[in-house]
């Protein structure tokens, strides 16, 4: 790889759509396919700031942002005068279902949308009217036929959280949504695909969290409706690197 030393901000590789990767997103993105493709062991050291700048042709401090967001992701940890170690494995199929897309800005999708969407939902508690109710309603029972069926839901799934922005009532916040879409969709294949590889149980608490988030909705519980969806969104950011 090649690229300006010193300037994180600096992308090298196109995404979807033609936009740059940062630099640092390539290096993070490295790292996660060295771990799961077990060539960095779970409980090992990783080489060091200077061995992996080498390896990706990248400056050090570049190197060390990396290394922070995946310590913010808990795959690593730093152990104080000892260097950071892989705290924990992906499956090796995040690779496959992640392919197009930096693994590194889908979970900072994931983290912006904990904040935004537990808003949305809050709102929607306060303010839905019973053609909002009826859309998010309409929209679970369409992911809870994806699960009878087998089927991989992502339309569905994504349907589901635009109806809780529309009941909103907030111009805003729909065209949030809207404006997300691409990204949001690309997290939601990738965590459903790697629910699928699961036991029933996983996928049905899943869709245990949907109801939770709607019956909050429905009782006008602002407070409850924020919190399941916080917790929705941040359990699926988690699953998107849950171990082998």
């Amino acid at each position: 790889m090649s690229g300006t030393e010193g300037d994180p901000g600096i992308g090298l590789l196109p995404r979807d759509g033609g936009a740059p990767a940062r630099l640092s997103e390539v290096v993070y993105d490295g790292i996660v396919t060295l771990i799961a493709q077990g060539d960095l062991a779970l409980n090992s050291r990783l080489p060091s700031e200077a061995e992996l700048s080498e390896r990706f042709g990248a400056s050090r401090p570049v190197v060390r942002e990396a290394l922070g967001r995946l310590r913010q992701d808990g795959l690593v940890v730093s152990r104080q005068g000892s260097g950071s170690y892989v705290r924990r494995q992906p499956d090796l199929a995040v690779l496959r279902f992640a392919q197009v897309r930096s693994l590194a800005d889908v979970q900072r999708c994931f983290e912006f949308r904990a904040g935004l969407e537990s808003v949305a939902a809050a709102l929607a508690a306060e303010r839905w009217e019973p053609a909002d109710l009826k859309q998010i309603e309409d929209a679970l029972e369409a992911l809870e036929r994806c699960l009878g069926n087998g089927e991989l839901g992502a339309d569905e799934d994504q349907r589901f959280h635009e109806a809780i922005a529309r009941a909103t009532r907030n111009p805003y916040h729909v065209a949030v949504q809207s404006s997300l879409a691409s990204h949001i969709a690309v997290g939601m294949n990738i965590t459903r695909h790697l629910s699928r590889m699961r036991t029933p149980e996983r996928i049905r608490a899943v869709q245990d969290e949907h109801v939770a988030i709607v019956d909050a909705i429905r009782r006008r519980d602002a407070g409850a409706a924020a919190e399941a969806m916080r917790r929705h969104v941040l359990n699926a950011r988690q699953r998107m690197f849950e171990g082998v």
